[in-house]
């Protein structure tokens, strides 16, 4: 199983509220976005930027799960708690052909569908937490969190 990491210590974060979208279609890109949107407000998050910033992020996991993967996926959005900081965890789940070489997955410019290639790495950069797990042939499982500032 492939994995890259950039998240904090483990026993970590506990998720509170959880909203599950199933994706099975380019229409639920929208209801993921805007129900992350929604949560984020809820949690605390209140500039224009960090909610941009979480909006775009499932956007493009999202988006990911629609071109790539096997048919539906699901996005869990949930809030976050941990060390007295409040966020938002959002997990991608697919059950498609798996990323086999997730570092070069998430090397910018890299693309297997003709995009960017700025989808994963660009996720990392806008949330403060990142984990992604793979294998071929199973389906990938991406982990992204923001806390509140």
């Amino acid at each position: 199983m492939a994995e890259a990491r950039n998240e904090p210590e483990r026993g970590g974060p506990r998720a509170s509220r959880n909203v599950r979208v199933v994706i099975n279609s380019e229409s639920d890109i929208v209801a993921a976005r805007q129900k992350g949107r929604a949560l984020a407000e809820e949690a605390g998050f209140k500039h224009s930027s960090d909610l941009a910033a979480i909006a775009t992020a499932i956007s493009e996991l999202t988006r990911n799960i629609v071109e790539y993967a096997a048919l539906p996926g699901e996005i869990d959005l949930r809030q976050a708690q941990w060390l007295g900081k409040t966020g938002i965890e959002i997990i991608a789940r697919d059950t498609g052909p798996g990323i086999p070489d997730i570092g070069q997955a998430m090397t910018d410019g890299y693309s297997t569908g003709g995009g960017l290639g700025l989808g994963l790495p660009g996720v990392t950069r806008l949330m403060d937490d990142f984990e992604i797990k793979s294998r071929v042939g199973k389906g990938t499982t991406v982990m992204a969190r923001k806390w509140v500032p």
